[in-house]
């Protein structure tokens, strides 16, 4: 202990550690309002991503450790999604870290102070670099100790989402949408405001307001003015819509997935493109970096493949591929060829492995 407190010189501090009742009902609140401040993670476009990487993560073969469990894919997958790095204390099993203050050496981290999550409260601890596994997404250069998430990259389009979609909760909740306004003969101040006031939220109904028929200066003014007016508000001015889609297709395009997926007209073919870009361009290199973490921490070389599982390939293409393969190998056998020759020329087609 006195080593590490020695080592504790120069450190950045994360977050307050604390895993009480008190911290955890803190931390839910704050969850809720960082998503009301731009994060946009209470939408359902920012969780239907964050749900393709908790499977796509948690379908990966992963060989070379027994730590690294689906459940813990999945936890990995999702805190990465929403706040851009994972913390695993080392023990018989991986421990999910939530509180962690860390002290650094060249940007690199060399002890960590990490709060471990129990019921009732929690317990802290002090450890080296060593017995933490720390996944980082997209670190900036002036903090690589530290990831981002997607959100926090984009946050003026996830703040246009979240808002779009509480301004139009709002709309369907109080608009009288589908309401009359009926006129009627003249009435007090007081009876209109208060007849005002019930417009709220009435759906489908026909409601009253004055009419400014008179009977002065010898007869009834002419009677247009009795024709009930609709009340539902017009959206399509405001293209609050269009905007609310554009902005859930740059969500899902800063998560990695491709926006057709979630078209109306999306076809087996696109769904399939859609699989592999996700898998192929998102998840596996994040799989690559976990397997990087791990195999620096865990003596042992770590391997992740998330393609293989999700079958995000090209199944006919590979059957095609080998059948070419196989059709080539035997005409070089037949032509004498020596091995390594053919070796070396599967290399330069990137069919070696």
């Amino acid at each position: 202990m006195a080593f590490l407190s020695r080592l504790w010189g120069k450190r950045e501090t994360r977050s307050a550690p604390g895993t009480g009742y008190t911290s955890q009902i803190m931390a839910a609140r704050q969850a809720y309002v960082s998503g009301r401040s731009g994060l946009g993670e209470l939408t359902a476009a920012v969780q239907t991503c964050v749900s393709l990487w908790e499977s796509g993560l948690s379908l990966a073969d992963v060989q070379g450790t027994d730590l690294l469990t689906r459940f813990d894919m999945g936890i990995t997958a999702r805190a990465l999604a929403l706040r851009g790095e994972a913390v695993f204390l080392i023990r018989d099993q991986l421990i999910p870290i939530i509180d962690w203050d860390l002290s650094t050496r060249d940007g690199i981290p060399r002890a960590y102070r990490v709060s471990v999550p129990e019921i009732g409260g929690g317990r802290n601890e002090t450890v080296l670099a060593a017995e933490v596994l720390h996944f980082r997404l997209a670190p900036d250069p002036g903090t690589p100790w530290a990831g981002q998430a997607p959100l926090r990259r984009s946050q003026l389009t996830a703040g246009l989402l979240h808002t779009l979609e509480t301004a139009l909760s709002e709309v369907y909740e109080n608009a009288p949408l589908g309401s009359q306004v009926v006129p009627f003969p003249e009435s007090q101040d007081v009876d209109l405001e208060v007849l005002g006031h019930g417009f709220r939220g009435r759906r489908g109904r026909v409601m009253l307001r004055e009419s400014v028929n008179v009977t002065a200066a010898g007869g009834p003014a002419p009677a247009q003015d009795w024709r009930p007016q609709n009340v539902t508000p017009d959206l399509q001015g405001s293209q609050a819509v269009l905007s609310l889609a554009e902005s859930r297709n740059a969500i899902f395009a800063a998560f990695g997935v491709l926006p057709a997926l979630f078209a109306a007209n999306a076809q087996g073919p696109l769904v399939r493109e859609a699989q592999r870009h996700l898998a192929q361009w998102v998840l596996q290199p994040l799989a690559q970096l976990i397997a990087e973490e791990a195999t620096l921490k865990l003596a042992s070389t770590v391997m992740i493949d998330v393609v293989r599982p999700a079958q995000a390939f090209d199944a006919g293409g590979r059957a095609r591929a080998f059948g070419a393969m196989v059709q080539a190998m035997a005409q070089a056998k037949d032509a004498g060829l020596d091995p390594q020759k053919i070796e070396d020329a599967l290399s330069f087609i990137d069919w070696a492995d």
